[in-house]
């Protein structure tokens, strides 16, 4: 049996003391995870180096910065955040979860290079 199927409902985790992070899929070109977040609950700006990621909003509501800009977002949005671009969760507004993508993913990054 291959690992190659996930449902976001059954990886869906919440903690009222802080977001949660699951892992679906870890490949060599590409990671896909949920966050998942109570209201009130934020992940800090930070930036991948290297790596462009994407959030996909499943359900909820939040805000998100991307560079300079914070929108708020809910279930069906699609944010982008270029390699080496601070991003992050400011609030959430809603108990909400994020299908998050990251390529490469910054494992790979730390990799030495192949022949």
């Amino acid at each position: 049996m291959t690992n190659h199927f996930s449902s976001i409902d059954t990886a869906t985790t919440f903690d009222a003391d802080k977001a949660t992070k699951t892992d679906l899929f870890q490949g060599q070109q590409l990671f896909v995870g949920l966050n998942c977040f109570e209201p009130g609950q934020s992940q800090k700006v930070h930036v991948h180096a290297g790596s462009d990621k994407f959030y996909l909003v499943v359900s909820g509501k939040a805000r998100i910065t991307v560079g300079d800009e914070t929108r708020e977002v809910m279930s069906g949005t699609v944010v982008w955040a270029p390699a080496d671009v601070p991003h992050g969760v400011v609030e959430a507004l809603e108990q909400t979860v994020l299908l998050v993508a990251i390529a490469p993913p910054p494992s790979a990054l730390k990799r030495p290079p192949g022949p």
